[in-house]
């Protein structure tokens, strides 16, 4: 057993074990308020979360609009009766324990209306605001407006230095903790910054050690960081409790707490969690966000990754051309064998992106690419496959082939499509769930069985 006292968090004293959200509808209201029922510090994701209709089925996420703007209206409104619908649900199943978090993505599209308007409606089923995936200046304002606490989602001093002094200085009182997520082993879009490597980790300790003396030169040295990113096993980070150089520590379990019998894909993505091994969890560059992300190298990657293998750059001027929408681009004539090989295994149209190449696809393959891209619902603040943005219409770049529709393909795992044909978000330790004995016979526990079996240390 690993001794870890209760905690304030959120206005409350509870187990400082915390759910990691992961939208979409993987965190919903039932997954948020058991863990909260256990004891612990629930999250629901208010990332295109699910609602429903009267007879308590999903409804479709379905877009109807001819322009972008008008499919953006649709995502709002959607968004909206998710989250407060999950905010519920979290707050009826949690049986008034613990406490119940909403997780939202910054760099989502219209995140600021959204959580304002979830906060509007649902501020009494809320305790507090996890937000990550960019720089949530805005976030200390809204939630100290509405009386709820935020969690800014950071992986170095330096992001939380700047959030501090720009933002969270001003709206102190509701700064509950700070959730150090390791962007080597995270699941999800990461913090890894350009200037990181990403196939070379950093000692995540050392990180840690530097994200609390950044906040003690701030005076918070009562503020939690919440450890995220491959914990797995307590017992594993027992020098990181009562540790006098990291201070107040709690952690979040985001991967290990997709298994539960309240998480609505967990007997869907048992077998293919099971059957992952070290290693089958990629960390790309693909998201249409831009950011880093870690998700399972299922059949959906490694084609994205074998497209950029047939990628050519394109010359002011050469001989040798390609043909992209009736315009001849030319290419550097050395590559004409290369682009000749991918013609004749079927990869014969050019597609421009904003890295002035062309990469080659196949005819079904260019059309599905175009279509995501014309059926765009502004999901992100700004994105890289289609060109959207949110402040400008457009990023004014070319959309990029080499990415993908995060809404279309996230909205299809989580609702029962082919695991190996799109995204799989998880963890870099998701391979432990196959040598885990407490998984054994395909076990699925209940998320207090669960919450049990981490307290003991496993």
């Amino acid at each position: 057993m690993v001794r870890l006292d209760l905690q304030r968090f959120s206005g409350a004293d509870v187990v400082p074990v915390i759910e990691g959200g992961k939208g979409i509808s993987i965190s919903v209201g039932e997954t948020c308020g058991a863990w909260a029922a256990a004891g612990g510090v629930g999250t629901f994701s208010a990332v295109n979360a699910d609602s429903y209709d009267r007879n308590c089925s999903i409804i479709p996420q379905v877009y109807h609009g001819e322009s972008r703007l008008q499919r953006r209206q649709e995502l709002i409104k959607y968004a909206v009766a998710g989250g407060i619908t999950q905010a519920k649900i979290a707050r009826e199943r949690s049986n008034g324990k613990g406490r119940i978090h909403m997780n939202v993505m910054w760099e989502m599209g219209a995140c600021e209306e959204i959580l304002t308007r979830i906060l509007e409606e649902a501020s009494e089923c809320i305790h507090g605001i996890v937000c990550g995936a960019g720089m949530p200046y805005g976030l200390g304002e809204i939630a100290s407006k509405f009386g709820v606490y935020y969690y800014p989602i950071v992986s170095s001093a330096r992001a939380f230095s700047a959030l501090f002094r720009r933002s969270f200085r001003k709206n102190l009182d509701f700064l509950g903790g700070v959730i150090y997520e390791d962007p080597w082993l995270a699941g999800g879009h990461n913090g890894l910054s350009n200037a990181e490597n990403p196939l070379e980790p950093v000692n995540h300790y050392l990180r840690l050690v530097d994200l609390r003396k950044t906040m003690n030169s701030f005076e918070l040295q009562n503020l939690p960081i919440i450890i995220a990113g491959g914990v797995w096993w307590l017992s594993e980070w027992e020098d990181y409790i009562d540790n006098k150089e990291l201070g107040i520590t709690a952690f979040q379990f985001g991967t290990r707490s997709i298994l539960t019998t309240e998480c609505p894909v967990a007997k869907a993505w048992q077998p293919k969690l099971m059957s992952l091994k070290r290693g089958d969890i990629k960390l790309t560059q693909l998201s249409p966000t831009g950011f880093y992300s870690s998700a399972i190298n299922n059949e959906m990657l490694q084609n994205l990754l074998t497209l950029q293998e047939r990628e050519v750059k394109i010359v002011d001027d050469s001989p040798y051309f390609v043909t992209v929408h009736g315009q001849k681009i030319c290419v550097d004539a050395s590559q004409s064998e290369k682009i000749t090989s991918f013609i004749e295994n079927g990869f014969s149209v050019a597609m421009l992106t904003p890295s002035n190449t062309v990469v080659f696809v196949t005819p079904e393959q260019s059309r599905q690419i175009m279509m995501d891209q014309k059926n765009c619902c502004c999901c992100l603040s700004a994105c890289r496959f289609s060109s959207w943005c949110q402040h400008k219409g457009s990023t004014g770049k070319i959309p990029d082939p080499r990415s993908f529709c995060i809404q279309k393909t996230l909205q299809a795992s989580a609702h029962g499509s082919d695991l190996e044909k799109n995204l799989v978000f998880v963890g870099h330790t998701a391979y432990r769930f196959g040598e885990d004995p407490f998984y054994e016979n395909n076990f699925i526990p209940t998320t207090q069985q669960l919450m049990d079996r981490i307290l003991s240390g496993y």
